[in-house]
C-alpha cells in the first residue's frame, strides 16, 4: 500500500508528476488514434486497429468524432500550461490545489469518456461526463483568474528590473490574468452552439465550410472559437517560456504591455465575427496579432542575447562562431525561441499571408488546396507548442550531459522537418502544377511521416523511461518529489 500512496502523491501532487501523466494520456491518444490516419489507412493499419480495440466507427459520424478527439487533446494540452503556472507563479494554497484538483479530474473525465462516447459506441452517459469534465475545466479556469488576481498587494514586485507599473503591480502576471480571463469567456464561443446540438444544429468542421457564401451565427462562433483558443494557448506558453526562462530588463519592459493589449484587442476581433462588426473583425485580430508576435519576438531577442552573453562570458572578444556556439549550446534552452521564430515561417506568416491575398490567389485554388492549407496551418501550430513544452518538460525533469543534447536537437530536427515539408505541401500550388506533383509530393510525405513518426517514439522512449523509474525504490522520481516539498517549504 505504501508503495502505491507514493507513486500517487508524486504523479498527483507534484507538478512534474501532473505534467508527466498529462504527458503520457497525449501521448497514448495521439499514438493510438494516429493509427486511424489516411497513411495508416493507405497500409492497412487503420483496419486492424479498429477491429483489434472493437471501435464503432460510422463515416457519417467522422466530424463529430474528430471534434471529440482534438478537444480531448487540448484538455490535457490546457491543463499542462495550468501545472507550469501554478508551479511558476505564486498563489494562496488553497487556489493552487483546488485548480490542479478541478482541472485534473476534468480532463480526465474529457478525455476517457469522451473517447468512450465518441470511438466505442455512443454511451450517453459517457456524453453527459465528458460534457461534465468540460464544465470541470471551466470552473478550474474561473478559480485560476480569481487565483492569479495581479492587484493583490502581496504579489506587487519592487524589482525595477521587471515590468511594473509605479505602485509596483507586476504586469507579467497583469498578462497571465489577461490571458487567463479571456480564455475563460473564449470558451463560451464553443460551449454556446455545443448546447444547440440536436436542437437546430448540427456539428462541423470549420475547414469544410470556408467558402460557403453564407455562414450562421453559431458557425462563426465555432470558427472563432477554433481560432482564438489556439492563439491563447499559444500566448500562455510564451508567457511560461519567459517566466521559465527569467525573462528582465528593458525587453521584459516593453513585451509585457504589448503583450496585455495584443490578447485583449485579438480576443475583441475575434469575439466581433459574431457581432455587426464581422466585416472588419479581421483587421481588428491582425492588428491584435501584432502586438503579441512583437512581445514574443522581444523574449527572443532578450534570450539569445543571455545566452550568447552567459556562454561567452570567459571569453574577452569572442568570435561570431563562438557566440554561434553559445547560443546553440543547451537545445532545451534556445530551442522554445527557436520553434517561436520557426513557426512565423511555418504558420503565422504563412496565415498572414493567405489572409492578405486570399481573394487573389488562395481562392482561385481548387477548394481542397485551401483546405489543405487550413488543416496544415492549425495542426503546425499545435504541434509546435507540443515541442515547446516538452522542451520545458525536459529541463524540468533534470536531463543533463549527452541525453540532454540528444533529447533537445532530436525535437528541433524531427518537428522542424515534418513541419517544413507540411508547410510546403500546404503551399506546392504557388510554385508547381497539379500535373507534375506527385514526386514532390511523394517525398514531402516521407519527410512529413518520418519526422512526425521518429518524434512520437522519443516520447515514447521518455515515457517508458519514465514509467519504469516509477517502480524503483529510490527512483528519479523521489528526488524530483523532495526537490518541490523543499521549494514549497522554503516559499
Amino acid at each position: 500500500m505504501e508503495f502505491l500512496k507514493a507513486r500517487f502523491n508524486y504523479l498527483f501532487n507534484s507538478t512534474k508528476g501532473l505534467i508527466l501523466v498529462a504527458i503520457a494520456m497525449i501521448a497514448m491518444v495521439t499514438a493510438v488514434w494516429g493509427m486511424l490516419s489516411g497513411p495508416m489507412a493507405e497500409m492497412g493499419v487503420r483496419e486492424v486497429v479498429i477491429k483489434t480495440l472493437g471501435m464503432d466507427i460510422v463515416q457519417s459520424e467522422r466530424e463529430g468524432r474528430i471534434i471529440i478527439l482534438y478537444h480531448s487533446i487540448a484538455m490535457a494540452v490546457v491543463a499542462i500550461e495550468v501545472y507550469m503556472i501554478t508551479g511558476l507563479l505564486a498563489m494562496r494554497e488553497f487556489y493552487k490545489k483546488a485548480v490542479r484538483v478541478l482541472i485534473t479530474v476534468g480532463y480526465m473525465m474529457a478525455m476517457i469518456f469522451g473517447m468512450g462516447f465518441a470511438y466505442f459506441g455512443h454511451n450517453w452517459a459517457f456524453h453527459g461526463l465528458y460534457i461534465t469534465g468540460l464544465a470541470l475545466i471551466f470552473f478550474a479556469g474561473v478559480l485560476l483568474c480569481v487565483a492569479l488576481w495581479p492587484w493583490n498587494r502581496e504579489y506587487y514586485i519592487t524589482d525595477t528590473n521587471y515590468a511594473r507599473t509605479k505602485k509596483g503591480v507586476d504586469l507579467e502576471r497583469v498578462a497571465f490574468f489577461t490571458t487567463a480571463v479571456t480564455t475563460v469567456l473564449s470558451a463560451l464561443f464553443g460551449a454556446v452552439p455545443g448546447s444547440y446540438f440536436g436542437n437546430g444544429f448540427e456539428v462541423f468542421l470549420a475547414e469544410n465550410i470556408i467558402r460557403l457564401p453564407e455562414k450562421t451565427t453559431m458557425e462563426y462562433s465555432v470558427i472563432g472559437h477554433l481560432h482564438i483558443m489556439l492563439a491563447l494557448i499559444a500566448i500562455m506558453i510564451t508567457l511560461v517560456i519567459g517566466r521559465w526562462l527569467n525573462f528582465k530588463g528593458a525587453w521584459h519592459k516593453a513585451a509585457m504591455p504589448l503583450m496585455i493589449l495584443g490578447c485583449i484587442v485579438l480576443n475583441l476581433g475575434v469575439w466581433g465575427v459574431v457581432t455587426p462588426l464581422e466585416p472588419v473583425a479581421h483587421m481588428i485580430i491582425y492588428v491584435g496579432a501584432t502586438p503579441s508576435m512583437l512581445a514574443a519576438l522581444f523574449l527572443l531577442i532578450w534570450s539569445w542575447g543571455k545566452l550568447i552573453k552567459d556562454g561567452t562570458a570567459g571569453i574577452a572578444k569572442p568570435t561570431f562562431l563562438q557566440k554561434l556556439g553559445a547560443l546553440v549550446r543547451d537545445p532545451l534552452k534556445f530551442g522554445p525561441t527557436w520553434q517561436m521564430l520557426f513557426m512565423n515561417f511555418t504558420t503565422s506568416g504563412v496565415g498572414i499571408f493567405m489572409a492578405v491575398r486570399l481573394d487573389e490567389i488562395f481562392r482561385m485554388w481548387p477548394a481542397r488546396e485551401e483546405r489543405i492549407e487550413l488543416t496544415g496551418h492549425w495542426h503546425a501550430l499545435s504541434a509546435i507548442i507540443a515541442t515547446i513544452i516538452l522542451f520545458y518538460y525536459g529541463d524540468m525533469i533534470g536531463l543533463k550531459g549527452k541525453v540532454r543534447q540528444l533529447y533537445g536537437w532530436a525535437i528541433i530536427f524531427l518537428s522542424d522537418l515534418a513541419l517544413g515539408a507540411v508547410t510546403v505541401f500546404e503551399m506546392k500550388r504557388l510554385f508547381i502544377e497539379e500535373a507534375v506533383q506527385q514526386p514532390l509530393v511523394n517525398t514531402l510525405m516521407y519527410m512529413i511521416d518520418i519526422g512526425l513518426g521518429l518524434l512520437l517514439v522519443l516520447l515514447a522512449i521518455v515515457m517508458v523511461w519514465r514509467l519504469t523509474d516509477l517502480f524503483k525504490k529510490k527512483g528519479r522520481w523521489t528526488e524530483e518529489a523532495a526537490h518541490e516539498l523543499a521549494e514549497e517549504v522554503s516559499k
